[in-house]
């Protein structure tokens, strides 16, 4: 790969599939001298050659040969091999990553997990291509790898999950999303703890002031070297953990699904406000406690 270009061969089997996922995803489609047809969409273009040779350009195109074209359409890892670079020395010590999902959308459940990783787990998960689960727009290799993680976790992890009904109601107890973050870190870094009495430190993404977490733990927590950085998923525990928290999402919204009967859009978009309206129209304000989180500005919206 040079620059924001790729090449490789493909079949026209492989040609045809990766057309068919394009489709699905809504990318625009238009016609090209020698080619099976050209596919724009998510800042890559994308040329499929009569003579099996497949070109992908744009800015987007390292996510979209890691995260889509090799796993669901080659089902190789040659790309994501070829790209390791070296490993911080600190990432292969016992030590601890926090993530969270759930925090920007409408519906569904706030989800936090934690992962603690070993030099002997580490690698391990590298090599099993963990890395920031909003890289990954497939729901079933988020499943996928967290049921991956869990095993060479190997028992080293912990998830918070809360429903809509225990948000709503810690969130108007606490009344500050910093803070309810917070006390869910704390509580999932008390559990890695229990797990994992000797580790020295936990590692999450910057969210808000430092002292919030620390306040929240616990006299065992508060032991612990607390670090925040700006894109901690770098980190391979805190990429393992936000998989494991995305996975954790996934199943709540689908458990939602069932309590709605619709199926709930992700985030905060247009999409869900017209989602939302529908739904209070035709079920009313009751349901909402448990499908949605109370505070968000879509609420206030659709039931005023």
């Amino acid at each position: 790969m040079a620059g924001n270009t790729y090449s490789c061969k493909i079949t026209g089997q492989e040609a045809a599939a990766l057309k068919e996922l394009l489709e699905a995803r809504g990318w625009e489609f238009s016609t090209l001298p020698y080619a099976r047809y050209k596919a724009v969409g998510n800042q890559v273009n994308v040329v499929a050659y009569e003579s099996g040779k497949l070109v992908v350009q744009g800015k987007g195109t390292e996510e979209f040969v890691l995260f889509t074209l090799e796993p669901e359409i080659l089902h190789t890892f040659t790309y994501a091999g070829a790209q390791e670079t070296a490993v911080d020395p600190a990432e292969l010590t016992i030590h601890g990553g926090i993530d969270e999902s759930g925090k920007g959308d409408f519906f569904g459940p706030l989800v936090i997990a934690g992962v603690v990783v070993t030099p002997e787990s580490a690698p391990k998960l590298r090599e099993l291509g963990v890395c920031d689960s909003k890289k990954i727009t497939s729901s079933e290799k988020i499943i996928r790898l967290a049921t991956e993680i869990r095993k060479i976790a190997a028992g080293n992890y912990s998830t918070v999950t809360l429903m809509p009904e225990t948000y709503n109601r810690l969130y108007n107890s606490i009344g500050n999303l910093n803070r309810l973050l917070a006390w869910g870190h704390a509580r999932v870094i008390e559990n890695l703890l229990e797990l994992n009495p000797e580790c020295p430190r936990m590692l999450s993404d910057k969210f808000g002031d430092e002292r919030l977490i620390r306040n929240a733990l616990m006299e065992r927590g508060r032991k612990i070297k607390m670090e925040q950085m700006v894109r901690a998923e770098s980190d391979v525990a805190v990429a393992a953990a936000s998989i494991l928290a995305r996975d954790g999402f996934l199943h709540g919204m689908k458990k939602l699904a069932e309590i709605s009967g619709v199926e709930l859009p992700k985030g905060a978009s247009s999409l869900v406000k017209s989602t939302a309206q529908e739904l209070f129209f035709s079920q009313g304000g009751e349901i909402f406690n448990k499908i949605a989180k109370l505070h968000f500005k879509t609420w206030t919206e659709i039931s005023s």
